[in-house]
């Protein structure tokens, strides 16, 4: 039992000296032993409580006779045990029966006392805290009640703030429970079976803190804060979108303005070798609209990049929905013009009046149209708008364009997708043509790319947040423009440039 020797001396001056406390003739006193925390010396002093003479010789009495009322000891929990085994034997507990019998002092009724060898509270109580004044002298200060409720239970009521402990002590107020405090960041968790004093603790789940200890509840963060690692208090969000600073976006840029770069150059080879049989073969018209919607297909990525505005909103995905459908359109027309150029050799085939540049013209203004029109459907009825997600990555607001309508948006891909494997079908079906060029072949393998590209875009755009999803649009742009740029134009830069020798019509028109 852990005691202040200060407190228990004043506490028994006060009980002496208030005439009310005892019966008549008895005063309490008390004699303190230090056994150093050693066994052999804590049963010494104990012998030495047994008799009443100085020597330890038990069960023999001399001398002035003392009535031992109770043992107060501190002692371990090993000693402890020896002590009360040994004070049990001459029948000394820690409460001596006769104190149940007497008046205890109560301020509110002037007199109680605890009923006749029952312990039963037979009038309300009050709870005194001794304070010791700079003067030496003592206040009591009530702190607490101890009072009788109607159905027969005992109210016990403590004012923890009214306590004031010794300044000489380093006692502070007693614990009521069984666990250590729940610390700030984390909650109370009543246990099954267990007391209300004994509870667990829980951290504070995600967007919640607790500031106290012992919190029964976490609070929820506002909505543009989120917690701190120790989710004790709340703290601003951080605003994040792909911008031209941040490195990915550096990465992007580069990659947009190069292959930019490079579809240039192309088309000013294909410009200054503009009378060469490759270039004038398969529809040159057809050959330059595709470059500059190329051209325009990795411009467009550049949209994305940036935080989103009502403009760019508004123009980003219908670009590149009409200016990937005219490249697309232009490579289907490039095929279908193959196709029909072999068939028209047949003699008496009527597809020759087909052959000339009002066919491909009339493919590709037909499908481009289909997405223009969609794209007017799409910004009459839900268009994009700048929008913040708030939720979708801890601790960051994503600014962001909002599609407006998802149906829209994956309606124009698909409508993409659909011209894509229109082309390819057609261009795997022209693959073996006779020839020493056929594009067909190189229509092909651009397509199968293309389409590998959009294929694996919808669950990497799905499956990520933030200004990655951004990205991996602008990367798919990239990807899949870079595929038909390099798929059907550099074999030609490759003839054009180092050899020139096949660059002539005789070679084009051998068969295999």
């Amino acid at each position: 039992m852990k005691w202040h020797l200060l407190p228990f001396s004043l506490a028994i001056r006060e009980i002496n000296q208030e005439p009310g406390l005892l019966p008549n003739n008895i005063t309490l006193g008390y004699t303190v032993y230090e056994n150093i925390v050693h066994p052999r010396v804590t049963l010494d002093a104990v012998l030495d409580l047994v008799p009443s003479a100085q020597e330890t010789i038990p069960n023999y009495k001399c001398g002035r006779e003392n009535n031992l009322v109770a043992v107060l000891e501190g002692s371990e929990s090993d000693i402890s045990i020896d002590v009360s085994t040994l004070l049990s034997t001459y029948k000394i507990p820690q409460l001596h029966p006769f104190l149940r019998n007497f008046q205890f002092s109560n301020a509110s009724t002037g007199g109680g006392d605890l009923g006749e060898n029952t312990g039963d509270l037979a009038a309300d109580l009050d709870i005194v805290n001794m304070m010791v004044l700079p003067n030496c002298s003592i206040q009591s200060v009530k702190v607490g009640s101890i009072e009788r409720q109607a159905s027969g239970e005992i109210k016990l009521t403590i004012h923890q703030e009214a306590i004031v402990w010794s300044r000489w002590s380093k006692q502070m107020s007693p614990y009521s429970r069984c666990t250590q405090s729940c610390l700030p960041g984390h909650l109370k968790v009543a246990l099954e079976g267990k007391p209300i004093c004994c509870y667990a603790c829980a951290p504070c789940g995600e967007g919640t803190i607790s500031t106290q200890e012992d919190a029964d509840h976490c609070t929820k963060c506002p909505e543009d804060q989120h917690p701190n690692m120790d989710h004790t208090r709340c703290i601003p969000k951080t605003i994040t979108f792909l911008s031209y600073e941040d490195p990915l976006g550096i990465v992007l840029v580069f990659l947009a303005l190069s292959l930019s770069l490079l579809t240039l150059l192309i088309l000013g080879i294909f410009l200054k070798y503009i009378d060469t049989p490759i270039v004038k073969a398969n529809n040159r018209d057809l050959t330059y609209v595709l470059l500059v919607s190329l051209l325009f297909s990795f411009l467009s990525s550049l949209l994305f990049i940036g935080q989103p505005r009502r403009v760019t909103c508004l123009l980003r995905q219908t670009a590149f929905s009409t200016i990937f459908s005219v490249a697309v359109s232009s490579v289907l027309a490039k095929t279908i013009t193959v196709v029909v150029a072999f068939v028209a050799t047949i003699p008496g085939n009527r597809m020759r009046k087909w052959l000339g540049k009002s066919l491909a013209n009339s493919i590709v203004v037909l499908c481009s149209s289909v997405q223009m029109g969609l794209c007017a459907i799409w910004l009459g009825t839900s268009p994009p708008f700048p929008d913040s997600d708030w939720h979708s990555l801890q601790g960051r607001i994503t600014l962001q364009c909002n599609e407006g309508s998802v149906a829209m948006f994956y309606g124009s891909l698909g409508y993409m997708g659909f011209l894509a494997a229109l082309s390819f079908t057609v261009a795997f079906l022209a693959r073996k043509l006779p020839g020493a060029f056929n594009e067909a072949k190189l229509i092909t393998f651009s397509m199968l790319v293309f389409c590998s590209v959009w294929v694996s875009f919808v669950p990497a755009y799905l499956s990520t947040k933030g200004k990655y999803t951004v990205a991996v649009q602008v990367f798919s742009i990239l990807a899949s423009s870079a595929g038909l740029l390099g798929c059907l134009f550099i074999p030609k830069c490759y003839i054009i440039i180092a050899r020139p020798g096949l660059n002539i019509k005789d070679h084009l028109l051998i068969k295999k």
